[in-house]
């Protein structure tokens, strides 16, 4: 387990397009926006964190790649974004041959894990880690790393269905590499309330996971839609909006939530 000095938490969901890296920008930046000094690596090879927070391709000298095959450290790898108190370990394209390259090494689960446990990746109070919508080799490095899951679920048809098989995927995690990874809660994600379907998928989340889903509801908004184009999260691009209000909403609750599992561990 990484030292308890700081939260490391992985943002995860093997279905795409439900805001796992809009919940990862935006929660990052309002953390930071309270003091938090937040890290964000970016493990997905598309990038999208990375073009979220304004780090182009010709800056990511070293990424997520470089630490993963111990090339360099997480000092060494991190960008300072626009946001104080906000870096980040950019994704490049060299992430899709990792998994062939590094497959049959013995560690090749704890990559993360070992790079995170040096000195210079404690300094940050919660590291946030944006998986690719798949469960690969880099997602299994992303949960073995963690304290904990944080799960952005879309307010559609199919999202229990989903739900299920993810936690079924945490559950062989904690069996096979990190007995102690917990689920940090479920963030209800592009919720329309004039959709009737939206509520229910509400209600039926709650009925089933209980207090693990966060109180606030992220509403779909065009211009958290918009914000990623700019180079910019949302709460930067136009704090007043809806979207970025429940983002700063949510990380209120994310810092309550820790004080309450410190208060009680």
């Amino acid at each position: 387990m990484t030292s308890e000095k700081n939260r490391i938490i992985t943002i995860a969901n093997q279905k795409g397009g439900v805001g796992k890296t809009t919940t990862a920008i935006n929660l990052a930046t309002a953390l930071a926006a309270i003091g938090e000094r937040v890290l964000i690596i970016d493990l997905d090879p598309q990038g999208n964190a990375s073009t979220g927070l304004g780090i182009g391709r010709r800056e990511r000298k070293l990424s997520s790649y470089d630490i993963l095959v111990g090339a360099n450290t997480v000092a060494e790898a991190a960008l300072q974004t626009a946001v104080p108190n906000l870096a980040i370990i950019p994704s490049t394209l060299d992430l899709l041959g990792l998994e062939m390259e590094i497959a049959q090494q013995a560690d090749r689960v704890f990559r993360l894990k070992t790079a995170l446990s040096a000195d210079d990746a404690r300094s940050y109070n919660y590291v946030l880690l944006d998986c690719p919508p798949s469960f690969n080799l880099l997602t299994m490095n992303a949960m073995a790393a963690a304290h904990s899951v944080l799960v952005p679920l879309q307010c559609e048809f199919f999202a229990l269905e989903g739900l299920s098989q993810l936690l079924e995927t945490i559950n062989q995690v904690r069996r096979s590499v990190n007995p102690s990874l917990d689920i940090q809660g479920i963030v209800l994600t592009m919720f329309d309330a004039r959709n009737n379907l939206a509520q229910q998928v509400v209600n039926d989340v709650r009925t089933h996971l209980g207090e693990k889903v966060y109180h606030t509801l992220i509403p779909r908004n065009v211009r958290v839609s918009e914000a990623p184009s700019y180079g910019k999260p949302a709460i930067l691009y136009d704090l007043k909006c809806a979207g970025s209000q429940a983002y700063l909403q949510l990380a209120s609750e994310v810092i309550q939530r820790e004080r309450q599992r410190k208060a009680a561990a």
